[in-house]
């Protein structure tokens, strides 16, 4: 039967539409009269057929969603001065019964959508016939003439497709339903199912992401506007364009007005009244990774339970700059790369700004905390942090000659410098400024491999054991957090952080306050730190990161650069004093970039941007020297005490008990007075003919 019925609408409607349609175009008006009349028939049709066993029953009960929460807060998310930076709400979805909604809000959708909803029965004829006649003028299918009941159906049951056999279904539900339910009930059904936007699905969650109320505290110019939202969701939310949400909404009052339901004069003062729609947060990896915290302290009904108020440790003016100059440095190279940058205070841990990727809209996976990749060599500064505990000092000279290791019983494996370049003798210094891969396995050699992977270990910083030459040329994945935590005790004077995104949380259900104080270890001599850091300074006057050199004269900094030997990952981490900031570039998917990929070249710039305008404000300052650091003159090219007639010499930092004792024997006698050790060095250019810096 309810075949039937359908072959005798389609046949009919598509009769309808195509004669009127020719005959309105060819002047024949009258026609247009017949055109209606059949398509009210067509309805007719649909009530003369139907019967109960043509339907399937609409059984289920009225309330689909569990109650919303009586005192329920939004958890508001604040920076570490206490500036607003967003909201994190509930995810599932809760009902409202129909006396929590407003009888202004109720009203104002019956004047917009469907102001005969109190007198059909589910299907409105005049509404019908109203359609058809835009139909003709504009020549399709322009206006479907749906009930509210109708719009209840489709949201329920149905997709948005336009189609006949559609609107047949969907108006014998509403017919069903007019039947089944009172006119109350259908209209608590709708508000608690429609579409309002951005996510929301039904007037709880609406008012609470746009007005954080619940719908009963809704104002009557909030309700007019959100009356008018289900036309078209996505034009008239109130986060979309203020003149369309302003519009829409008076139209929705003069509707109101033109059926009686205000006065002329209520009109024109709902039209005055202004509306402060909670507008979205910002620093979306930010929020999301405190919710993860959140999460891991109270429980995932922590999200649904709300009533927090969350200080954290971020700058909301750093974090603006790190989004910023991240996806703008990262889009300049490629619209599909993708990135992060993270900062952190290096004396107490407290991350101030995180961009976990590009845009949190197309991938909300924070790959500055979550992301394991190859440092490449951005692991250097540790093992030659690591190579100064053993006695080993920045003033060594190494030599980079080729050397070969069994790989197993038939492969040998062959570290090779960039571009297969090689330098001879290099001080240790010069060695880690130009990224010297071979003269590095060698010193990993002279350290041991499990001996590292413990010293990098007390650095907070966990890699594969056992392990092999390879890590001295970072094989081992890390993420970018954990290598910057273990960078930090080198900017601080060996002191580690953990890393702190929450200062404090307001439970306002409770009124009680709770404090995350810093959690600091020493896991580093003083001296060690200040030794690797001055060679570290280098890099950023003549070394991989050369490019920063100017950073570097307007305050003392220190970092080093990373690439993977196939170029698929580019590191930079780079410190002054009061910050630490680390940048990572490469695809989710790992793949060759190429010569040029490298951490120098894309990532030491965004870093540089990212600083400069971090620091701005705060005066330049250098690494307070310990007392147990010394520097004397030396011969860089042979890394004895400075001799009279050395050509070369340059100031060497020693961690006390490790300075040499002997005359460079290669340039005449040696001076009757030992020589005084001084308080301070000032780094110098390499000398004449020292090898290029790597681009690593």
């Amino acid at each position: 039967m309810t075949k039937a019925i359908e072959g005798v609408i389609f046949c009919g409607y598509y009769d309808m539409q195509g004669e009127v349609l020719r005959k309105f175009r060819t002047g024949w008006y009258e026609e247009l009269f017949m055109g209606v009349v059949k398509r009210i028939c067509v309805v007719l049709q649909l009530l003369l057929f139907l019967c109960p066993g043509a339907v399937v029953q609409a059984q289920e009960k009225i309330a689909a969603y569990p109650p919303f929460m009586s005192g329920y807060i939004s958890i508001k998310i604040f920076d570490n001065q206490s500036h607003f930076v967003g909201r994190i709400l509930p995810e599932k979805r809760y009902w409202a019964p129909i006396d929590q909604i407003p009888t202004f809000l109720q009203n104002a959708l019956v004047a917009i959508e469907d102001s005969r909803f109190y007198e059909h029965g589910g299907i409105d004829l005049r509404g019908v016939t109203r359609a058809l006649v835009k139909d003709v003028v504009k020549g399709r299918m322009a206006e479907g003439g749906s009930t509210i009941t109708q719009q209840l159906i489709k949201n329920k049951y149905f997709s948005g497709e336009k189609t006949l056999q559609r609107k047949f279904k969907e108006g014998i539900l509403a017919l069903e339903y007019e039947r089944k339910y009172s006119k109350k009930q259908i209209l608590e059904m709708y508000f608690n199912e429609v579409y309002f936007g951005n996510g929301a699905w039904g007037i709880v969650q609406a008012a609470r992401l746009y007005f954080d109320k619940y719908p009963q505290e809704l104002t009557e110019a909030e309700c007019a506007l959100l009356a008018g939202v289900p036309k078209s969701p996505v034009h008239y939310n109130p986060l979309g364009k203020p003149a369309s949400i302003r519009d829409r909404k008076n139209i929705v009052l003069r509707r109101m007005k033109e059926l009686k339901m205000i006065t002329p004069a209520r009109e024109k003062q709902l039209r005055a009244r202004p509306i402060a729609v909670v507008q979205h947060g910002e620093a979306s990896y930010y929020v999301a990774h405190i919710r993860n915290k959140l999460i891991e302290r109270y429980g995932a009904e922590i999200i649904e339970q709300g009533g927090l108020d969350v200080i954290t440790a971020m700058d909301l003016n750093l974090q603006r700059l790190a989004e910023r100059f991240l996806r703008e440095g990262i889009k300049r190279i490629s619209s599909d790369l993708q990135g992060a940058l993270l900062s952190l205070d290096p004396n107490t841990g407290d991350v101030l700004a995180v961009a976990g990727g590009t845009d949190f809209k197309l991938s909300n996976y924070n790959r500055a905390f979550f992301a394991k990749r190859q440092p490449g060599s951005a692991i250097k500064p540790l093992i030659y942090a690591a190579a100064l505990e053993k006695g080993i000092t920045a003033g060594s000279i190494w030599n980079d000659d080729p050397v070969a290791y069994p790989k197993n019983e038939h492969e040998t494996w062959m570290p090779r410098n960039y571009g297969n370049e090689h330098a001879g003798n290099l001080p240790l210094r010069q060695a880690l400024a130009y990224s010297n891969n071979i003269i590095t396995v060698k010193l990993l050699e002279a350290i041991g491999v499990s001996d590292f992977v413990r010293f990098a270990g007390t650095l907070g910083l966990p890699l594969r054991s056992p392990n092999d030459l390879s890590l001295a040329l970072g094989t081992d994945e890390v993420t970018l957090s954990d290598l910057m935590l273990a960078y930090t005790p080198l900017a601080n004077g060996g002191i580690r952080p953990e890393a702190r995104t929450i200062i404090r949380i307001y439970e306002k259900y409770r009124s009680n306050w709770t404090e995350t104080p810093p959690v600091v270890n020493a896991v580093l001599p003083p001296a060690i730190a200040y030794v690797t850091t001055s060679m570290l300074k280098d890099v950023l006057s003549y070394g991989t990161a050369k490019s920063l050199l100017g950073f570097s004269k307007e305050r003392p900094a220190a970092g080093k650069t990373g690439t993977t030997d196939d170029y698929r990952d580019a590191w930079f981490i780079g410190y002054t004093p009061q910050l630490i900031t680390g940048v990572w570039a490469g695809y989710d998917k790992p793949k060759p970039m190429g010569k040029g990929f490298t951490g120098g070249a894309i990532c030491a710039p965004i870093w540089g941007r990212f600083m400069r305008s971090a620091l701005k404000d705060q005066p330049a300052a250098d690494f307070p020297q310990p007392d147990s650091v010394i520097s004397v003159q030396i011969d860089p090219t042979t890394g004895d005490l400075a001799a009279p007639g050395c050509p070369q010499r340059r100031e060497e930092f020693f961690v006390m008990g490790t300075q040499p004792i002997q005359y460079c024997p290669n340039h005449g006698p040696a001076p009757d007075l030992a020589p005084v050790p001084t308080a301070t060095a000032t780094d110098a250019p390499p000398p004449n003919g020292s090898a290029s810096p790597s681009p690593q």
